[in-house]
């Protein structure tokens, strides 16, 4: 069972974010958490409310143990950018993007991705 949480239109750029999903992916959630309160990264606030909230997602409504969760995927897509503008010399002007983000992270049982991962050869 897979469990999802989404976090959307955050003011970060998904560069930033990806970086610090990039950490947690693949790790048991208490560690991935762990990390996060410890990752001196302005995008890690956001990213452990959005794990968090998948597994209170995970327990409330599909009953799942939270020690036997991992961060199956955990990805930032691009938002929307906000465009503004900076003055600069001779009357013109330059744009500045604002861009924001979409997390989504996924937990999921270690017995349903151990099922999932194809055996290996014995040559």
């Amino acid at each position: 069972m897979r469990v999802r949480a989404h976090a959307r239109y955050i003011r970060m750029s998904p560069y930033k974010v990806r970086q610090v999903l990039g950490l947690i992916r693949g790790l048991p959630v208490q560690e991935a958490d762990q990390l996060l309160s410890f990752t001196n990264r302005a995008a890690a606030e956001p990213v452990r409310k959005v794990l968090r909230s998948a597994v209170a997602n995970a327990e409330h409504n599909h009953a799942l143990d939270a020690d036997e969760l991992i961060v199956a995927e955990a990805y930032a897509d691009e938002g929307p950018t906000l465009r503004r503008w900076r003055p600069r010399a001779r009357g013109r002007a330059t744009r500045i993007r604002k861009r924001t983000s979409h997390i989504t992270v996924v937990v999921a049982e270690r017995s349903d991705l151990d099922a999932r991962r194809p055996a290996k050869e014995v040559s």
